[in-house]
């Protein structure tokens, strides 16, 4: 039977090009000029990927998806089955622009104007940076890198953008929640004083695992269950809880903390090889210069007290700033409790993207999207090391990459001869790096 996509079970169902379509230039997608439409190119297929590119489509109606791909063919046919049902007369995808293959961005970079980066974040520094070389728009989902040489490429590709005047716009979403601009704007503003310390927390129940697939190698195995190996989401903490990072990031004015320590344990997930090779409880401690200290929280545990917040506490008072939006100071007074406006945060970030295509503005949140993404690396390392680590020392970290870029290629974590992954222990050495202790 033909499966129905509505909008409510969208988001959950699972060389020609380069040569046989002439881009539109900037210029000319910028303002749709001509009745031109301005193409949109999508790099993973998965929920989020699916997700953004709906909200493209719902953003502007000069919207065209003309390319999509994703690492396994079967979730792009998927994907676009959904969106020709959904959207049959704005997609222009055919077999010739759907690709697959841990490359595909290769195929579908050429062919578009904007391109919507969804794919494992192991692999996003390098599709991003051909993205922004090949003069395009782009929307890149956080995280941005799973480890510090991919930061640094993250920050390249952010300059390169600047410099050919292109937006570069990402999925730090809460940054474009106008609740969340608001009460953050009220922080930075002064209402509850000099910044002293907050609490972070993203405290959730455990996520998916994929099984593998008869025929499977080992790397096909593991982007498929991507979420569960550091090496391609950067661990829990850097692929979810990086949101709530960002928001202590944005608090200190982009500026990063100067070190961080913490500790953190694998004790629910006990299965393998299900859960890889990922931590399922995180705390961290930053510091910056001035003397505020940030203190991050992140589990994923099933049966445990949950909560995701971000609450800062100043020299006047205290801001919390998701659930009930409310400023106090210290003898318990409310100073502002927020009446929370309609805010579709996924949306309204690829509103003002296409807004600042057809003005010709230009949208860059490189620079923030990068280090909050290293915020959650530096946890991870701290974490899983159990060292004391600067800022500096984190960002000269090495790569965890894979032999290759193909689903014959070497992860850079394997399974022993039991089918189990090695797990961090703190204290006891650690598999992509040694530090320095102290």
């Amino acid at each position: 039977m033909k499966q129905t996509f509505t909008r409510r079970n969208f988001l959950k169902t699972t060389a020609l090009g380069a040569a046989a379509a002439s881009t539109l230039s900037v210029a000319r997608s910028a303002h749709a000029a001509d009745g031109g439409k301005i193409r949109v190119g999508l790099i993973g297929c998965g929920g989020r990927g699916r997700g953004a590119a709906k909200n493209a489509l719902d953003a502007c109606e000069d919207v065209e998806l003309v390319a999509i791909g994703d690492a396994f063919a079967a979730n792009a046919v998927g994907a676009l089955e959904g969106f020709k049902q959904m959207y049959e007369d704005r997609v222009s995808v055919t077999d010739e622009t759907t690709f697959s293959g841990l490359e595909c961005y290769k195929d579908i970079i050429p062919l578009c104007d904007v391109v919507l980066l969804c794919e494992t974040p192991g692999f996003r520094p390098i599709s991003l940076r051909a993205a922004v070389e090949a003069g395009k728009h782009v929307f890149c989902e956080k995280p941005v890198a799973v480890d510090a040489p991919g930061i640094k490429s993250v920050l390249e590709s952010a300059e390169i953008a600047k410099k050919n005047n292109t937006n570069l716009v990402s999925g730090l979403c809460w940054r474009y929640d106008y609740n969340v601009r608001d009460m953050m704007q009220r922080v930075l503003d002064g209402a509850i004083g000099d910044i002293v310390s907050s609490r972070l927390t993203y405290l959730t129940s455990r996520l998916w695992t994929r099984p593998r697939v008869d025929g499977d190698t080992e790397m096909a195995f593991q982007v498929r269950n991507w979420y569960n190996f550091a090496w391609l989401s950067g661990d829990f903490n850097v692929e979810q809880h990086v949101h709530t990072l960002d928001k202590a990031l944005w608090a200190m004015g982009n500026e990063p903390p100067v070190c961080a320590y913490g500790l953190g344990a694998r004790m629910q997930r006990v299965e393998q090889p299900a859960y890889g090779d990922i931590f399922d409880s995180m705390a961290t401690v930053f510091e910056y210069p001035n003397g505020v200290t940030h203190y991050s929280y992140c589990r994923q545990q099933n049966g445990c007290w949950g909560q995701n917040e971000a609450i800062f506490a100043g020299t006047k008072g205290t801001a919390t700033i998701l659930g009930e939006a409310v400023i106090k100071d210290y003898a318990g007074n409310v100073i502002y409790k927020q009446e929370k406006k309609p805010s579709d945060m996924y949306l309204i970030e690829h509103q003002e993207m296409y807004n600042a295509i057809k003005s010709g503005n230009v949208i860059n949140n490189g620079l923030y999207m990068a280090r909050a993404t290293m915020m959650g690396i530096m946890a991870r390392e701290v974490c899983y090391s159990g060292a004391r680590m600067t800022w500096d020392e984190a960002m000269e970290l090495p790569a965890i990459r894979p032999t290759g870029y193909t689903f014959q290629s070497d992860p850079p974590t394997l399974p022993d001869e039991q089918g189990r992954y090695k797990v961090h222990i703190p204290g006891e050495g650690v598999a992509y790096h040694q530090v320095v202790r102290g």
